[in-house]
């Protein structure tokens, strides 16, 4: 029998599943694996009912929170361009990708698991990572404040290696500084 596409969610159950997955977020950063779905759901300001519709596992939310914090660090390299000329946005993209890293390693007991269960949560991430450098270096490209010959994925184990060196929360001042050398050498400079 062919698979029913699923109906779009109504405005509160998108409202909930968001929540749900910000509450999620915070309580694997915090507590790891061990945290409750009821406090999870709790935290969110919704039922263990409610949870359960949208994530029928545990392994489901911490997969489900992870990508989206992923889409979340993605979709805003195209938001970043919308108000920030693609110098300044790229940049800015650069401390998201910091805090996301940051997210990602306090999450990784609860990653874990869902590893062992046999789904891989990064399958995509470095595709998709890659196009949003991609679109900020073809947007500063075009402007001509960014050299147009730089490699996305070159820029992507760059901000790793700040993530690295210096991706603790406390670490922030040197990972600033990290990031601005970064963005320094990515810079268009006219011969004179």
């Amino acid at each position: 029998m062919p698979e029913q596409p699923s109906r779009p969610l109504r405005a509160d159950a998108l409202r909930n599943r968001q929540r749900l997955l910000e509450a999620a977020v915070r309580a694997f950063s915090r507590s790891g694996a061990e945290v409750t779905l009821e406090q999870i759901a709790r935290d969110a300001g919704v039922g263990i009912g409610t949870l359960y519709r949208h994530f029928p596992t545990r392994e489901a939310l911490v997969e489900a929170a992870y990508r989206n914090e992923l889409e979340r660090l993605c979709d805003s390299a195209a938001e970043l361009l919308e108000r920030l000329p693609p110098e300044v946005a790229t940049r800015a993209w650069m401390d998201h990708f910091i805090d996301y890293l940051a997210t990602k390693r306090e999450m990784a007991d609860a990653l874990r698991l869902v590893i062992a269960a046999g789904t891989n949560p990064f399958a995509q991430s470095r595709d998709r990572l890659i196009a949003a450098v991609d679109r900020l270096l073809t947007a500063g490209a075009a402007a001509g404040t960014v050299r147009s010959d730089v490699d996305p994925g070159d820029v992507l184990a760059g901000l790793s290696g700040v993530s690295l060196a210096a991706g603790g929360r406390e670490q922030r001042d040197q990972a600033q500084r990290l990031l601005d050398l970064l963005m320094d050498g990515l810079r268009y400079r006219r011969a004179d």
